[in-house]
């Protein structure tokens, strides 16, 4: 039975595009429209856009997906498998910058264990002379130190299109962020002729309206394929364990290695390397802040639950 890559989940249908060297075939539309075999739903599994599946044609025309094959990766918001790199877009202007969601995002993608890239979008709307007062060049600085790739961008008049393109080349990648920022801009840049819904933004609520209301891969003419995701404005972290948040931090990892108990909190414990490193500046006093405010959220949660 042939094998084939899920593109696309909508209404019970998943729409399956053949696969080729390892690769989905390039161009024919949505691809093969299938359902899902009653089993995976008594076994509580469900197919992700992503997927490597096998699958059978019917008679209808149609196909029926038969066995999900092992993934790689499992992304549950937004529900994606086998992608290899996630790409974190972020407004700088409209909705404003926001690095306490940002750096909730790459706690999620850190305990996933992809790629991550940072793209700052709407560059055109700031107006600033002085460098220092650039969020853009100010955020760009702080995570490219931690060792994040930041791309700043403007859909409207193409920066950094060419950069983000060439590092999506052949690779599997999912677009997220908060609602609002961007990502269908950007993604009608990338890809000529798709012509995303854009919506404006929500002055009242500073936020924008959901666009995109399913999972799907677009493919780049390039090679390679983007996940448009629903915007989110929120994660939670009931998949993540409360010991496993310090190390969603990357930049904690050599000081956490000297810490002087095992299993160190990083927040009151005495011989705390992490915590010497925030007081001497090595850590961003930011991310620091965030990581206690996340691991207080983690334990509160643990407790009603």
């Amino acid at each position: 039975m042939p094998e084939g890559v899920i593109v696309k989940a909508l209404s019970g249908y998943y729409y399956v595009k053949p696969l080729e060297n390892g690769m989905a075939a390039s161009g024919g539309g949505d691809g093969i429209q299938c359902r899902a075999r009653g089993i995976f739903k008594k076994k509580g599994v469900t197919p992700l856009v992503g997927d490597h599946i096998i699958y059978s044609h019917t008679e209808n025309g149609e196909g029926m997906v038969d066995e999900i094959l092992p993934r790689s990766s499992e992304l549950i918001r937004p529900p994606v498998a086998n992608v290899d790199l996630a790409v974190l877009v972020f407004s700088v202007r409209e909705p404003e910058l926001n690095l306490q969601l940002l750096d909730k995002f790459l706690v999620h993608i850190e305990h996933s264990g992809l790629d991550t890239v940072i793209c700052l979008t709407k560059q055109d709307l700031l107006s600033v002379e002085d460098p220092r007062e650039d969020p853009a060049a100010v955020v760009k600085e702080l995570y490219e130190n931690i060792g994040y790739q930041v791309i700043v961008s403007s859909s409207r008049l193409g920066l950094g299109t060419d950069l983000l393109q060439e590092r999506l080349k052949g690779q599997i990648s999912v677009f997220s962020g908060q609602s609002g920022v961007g990502k269908s801009s950007l993604l009608n840049r990338l890809v000529p002729g798709l012509a995303l819904e854009t919506s404006a933004i929500s002055m009242r609520l500073g936020r924008g309206k959901h666009t995109t209301r399913h999972v799907e891969l677009i493919e780049l003419e390039q090679g390679g394929f983007v996940a448009d995701t629903p915007g989110f404005s929120q994660l939670d972290f009931l998949e993540l364990g409360v010991e496993e948040l310090s190390t969603c931090f990357r930049e904690f990892a050599s000081y956490a290695d000297q810490c002087k108990f095992r299993g160190c909190s990083h927040t009151h414990e005495p011989g705390c390397k992490v915590l010497k490193a925030v007081e001497e500046g090595k850590i961003a006093a930011s991310r620091y802040e965030h990581y206690v405010l996340f691991l207080t959220e983690m334990k509160d949660k643990k407790r009603r639950y």
